[in-house]
């Protein structure tokens, strides 16, 4: 790959003796973790309540039958979130800046505004999740989604980029909960393992869009846009990238670990018992019969966590690729006087998110559904854009993409176009028949 960061540092420490060698092993260790953060926090985020509501229904619905998009889901994964790290680190602006710069104004705007209706969707799943978790623990969503989006706010209004950056990577860990509560379901690995590696494919409308969901929920186009976003704010130099590229890496691997282990252990259990199910609450409280009690309990706090975590997340993301797409300050450690617009951003979206879950009887499930349909259909624009911006020899150097990252990035793109167009045709088809 031509992007590669190249130094000469380690090669001279392998030749200067083994005690060398062990202190370039314990710098290394300590750059990675002072750099260690967004791509592990942007990747699990990815694992939101629409996510493991997606994930669930693929599981319940199809059974292990989608197990083998996580694969190529994942090598597509590392690509899209390297390339957006990369060019946070090498340009030092965030992705809005520089489709801004590059693309005008007006482009700007309507990626802007498609992003952020979709972000308030996505808000809108995520304390949805709140809601749904806790109510299996007897707690009304009139308590819990208050609560929620305050303690969301108070986070980011009171708190500086690294303190925030220390509670989302402890809310990492609580994602352990979903493979735990996968082993007390107890699957078939032979035929999981086997589903994981030989492809299935239906051409009906609702595999196609179920899997659209499934890679709009894993490679969601927000995430390009705060990934890019914290890299910068967090002050990665072009010297410490290769640590920041396993940080994405690592991240995108552990999301993707957490997604089979969801669908399997719905496969496991709800698709055998051919149960119908709507929500991740109910495959939380179907879990209970099928797997027992406890796999029911770390399902249902896996979703209270995952939600929390993400409601504080993409109403962030959203504040951080408007402000700069439009050219306004932005970032956690700017104070409120110097950046209005980000925290005003803020906190209307958490406002929306919060106060349409409070309404009664909206259909919450197909919101959620939709919300991540819509993110399938926004990535290949976006991923044509970073495509364009990363391969600019003027912008990148010689930091620009390789041919193996191109021809993966391109693939990705044109699959999304393709099975995008083919649910169009299929609900087109389906409306007429």
């Amino acid at each position: 790959m031509e992007a590669e960061i190249r130094t000469s540092q380690p090669a001279a420490d392998a030749a200067a003796g083994p005690g060398t060698t062990r202190r370039a092993f314990w710098r290394n260790v300590l750059v990675f973790l002072a750099v260690v953060g967004p791509g592990i926090i942007t990747a699990n985020v990815d694992n939101d309540a629409g996510g493991i509501t997606t994930y669930s229904l693929a599981g319940a619905q199809y059974g292990n039958g989608l197990l083998w998009t996580l694969v190529p889901i994942t090598v597509a994964l590392i690509v899209v979130q390297e390339m957006s790290a990369r060019m946070g680190v090498v340009t030092g602006k965030g992705l809005a800046d520089l489709i801004r710069e590059n693309f005008g104004v007006k482009v700007t705007f309507w990626v802007m505004m498609s992003l952020l209706v979709a972000d308030i969707g996505n808000t809108i799943a995520e304390f949805s999740g709140v809601a749904a978790s806790l109510e299996i623990f007897s707690v009304a969503k009139w308590i819990s989604v208050p609560l929620a989006a305050a303690a969301v706010w108070l986070l980011v209004l009171k708190g500086s980029y690294r303190s925030v950056e220390k509670v989302f990577l402890v809310a990492c860990l609580v994602y352990f909960a979903y493979p735990i509560s996968c082993f007390f379901a107890k699957p078939a690995w032979a035929e999981t393992l086997k589903a994981t590696v030989v492809p299935t494919f239906h051409l009906g409308g609702g595999y196609v869009a179920m899997l659209i969901g499934v890679v709009g929920t894993t490679i969601a186009p927000w995430m390009q846009f705060y990934l890019q976003s914290a890299v910068v704010e967090k002050g990665v130099k072009l010297e410490e990238y290769r640590h920041s590229r396993l940080d994405v890496i690592i991240g995108c691997v552990v999301t993707d670990v957490v997604a089979f282990f969801i669908i399997v252990a719905c496969a496991a259990t709800i698709y055998k018992a051919g149960l119908h199910i709507e929500t991740a609450k109910d495959a939380a409280l179907s879990l209970r019969p099928l797997a027992g009690r406890y796999a029911s309990l770390l399902f249902a706090f896996g979703l209270f966590n995952a939600s929390l975590f993400a409601a504080a997340i993409l109403p962030l993301a959203t504040a951080y690729y408007v402000c700069e797409g439009f050219g306004w300050e932005s970032g956690i450690d700017r104070k409120y006087g110097e950046a209005k617009q980000f925290y005003w951003l803020y906190t209307a979206i958490i406002l929306v998110g919060a106060g349409v879950v409070l309404v009664p009887r909206l259909p919450l499930i197909q919101i959620m559904l939709v919300t991540q349909i819509v993110n399938g259909v926004l990535l290949p624009f976006i991923l044509i854009f970073m495509l364009l911006l990363i391969n600019k020899d003027k912008l990148m150097g010689s930091y620009r993409n390789g041919r193996a990252f191109n021809a993966i990035a391109w693939v990705t793109t044109v699959v999304m176009i393709v099975l995008t167009l083919w649910l169009v045709v299929q609900g087109v088809h389906d409306l007429f028949a």
